[in-house]
């Protein structure tokens, strides 16, 4: 399992929420911040994106993008036409929203998971990020959209069922698809990823958390000096090594917080710590929180 694939794998995708919009001049639509990544690919037609306090961008069919959780953003016929909530509308799968000028159909996905499983991916990514369809991971998403729309517009037996898991389907294609995005400047693990040499130290890395690492262990996995290694690492994914090393071994930590019964000794051996006490002093310094802490609050935020 690829590091990507082992994040999706824990962020435990929850039910997925679609809607196929026929909108018609004049319209707008408001996504107001939510505990969920929203996906909307442009079927038909026009319109114009404002996310926050940029300025407005211009789509036209085939434009696709991910907005992650905490981001307002609408979608308009024209920049100055009035909005309404985007809950107002999406009741169901279809819906039909505007006045009686010129039509654009829209179709987007809802998408909740666990948020604290989902700060690498995220972290790593824009908050808005419009997909290249044009290559071959844009075109799988792009295909799946399709199906979902297909679906929508014609009905029949097991629609919802169908569409809502063609929704899950999408969400980690469009997931994936904006990981094959980040740019050559980015600075992030998912830029390290891309470097061949670094990539391999990254995957031994991530397949023995529990493993006292080194500098030199690494750099030798990736077949390059200590001192080469270290800068190339801090270049690429903005940490140094042990930085990062640290950085996993608390995501992971929170994970079996999350997912197990296991005490507070039991993880830290896990995840490379010699004792609990050595994971709590760790995992306060970084969180604030001791992990026992951390896991009753979730809980109890969970019971909610």
């Amino acid at each position: 399992m690829d590091l990507v694939d082992d994040v999706l794998t824990t962020m435990n995708i929850g039910p997925s929420q679609y809607a196929r919009v026929e909108a018609q001049a004049p319209w707008g639509i408001a996504f107001r911040p939510r505990d969920s990544a929203r996906l909307v690919l442009v079927v038909e037609g026009s319109c114009w994106l404002t996310a926050q306090a940029s300025q407005p961008q211009r789509l036209v069919a085939g434009d696709c993008f991910l907005v992650q959780s905490d981001v307002e953003f609408t979608l308009r016929d024209a920049p100055g036409s009035p909005v309404v909530d985007c809950e107002t509308i999406f009741a169901g799968h279809t819906a039909r929203h505007g006045g009686s000028g010129d039509r654009t159909v829209l179709v987007s996905g809802r998408f909740t998971f666990d948020t604290t499983a989902a700060e690498p991916l995220f972290s790593a990514l824009p908050p808005l990020l419009r997909l290249d369809v044009d290559n071959a991971a844009g075109r799988s998403v792009r295909a799946t959209f399709d199906l979902l729309e297909t679906e929508a517009s014609t009905g029949g037996i097991g629609t919802s069922l169908i569409a809502s898991r063609l929704a899950d389907v999408l969400f980690v294609q469009a997931l994936r698809a904006c990981c094959a995005s980040v740019g050559g400047g980015a600075v992030n693990w998912l830029a390290a990823l891309r470097d061949p040499q670094l990539s391999a130290a990254m995957q031994a890395l991530h397949g023995d958390l529990a493993r006292p690492w080194t500098v030199a262990d690494l750099a030798r996995l990736a077949g390059m000096s200590r001192s080469a290694f270290a800068a190339a690492f801090r270049a690429k994914a903005g940490d140094t090594p042990l930085g990062y090393l640290t950085s996993w071994r608390l995501y992971r930590a929170k994970t079996l917080l999350r997912d197990t019964p296991l005490s507070v000794q039991e993880i830290a051996v896990r995840v490379g710590y010699d004792t609990g006490t050595a994971l709590s002093r760790a995992f306060t310094r970084h969180v604030g929180v001791t992990p026992g802490a951390w896991r009753k609050n979730r809980r109890q935020s969970q019971a909610a």
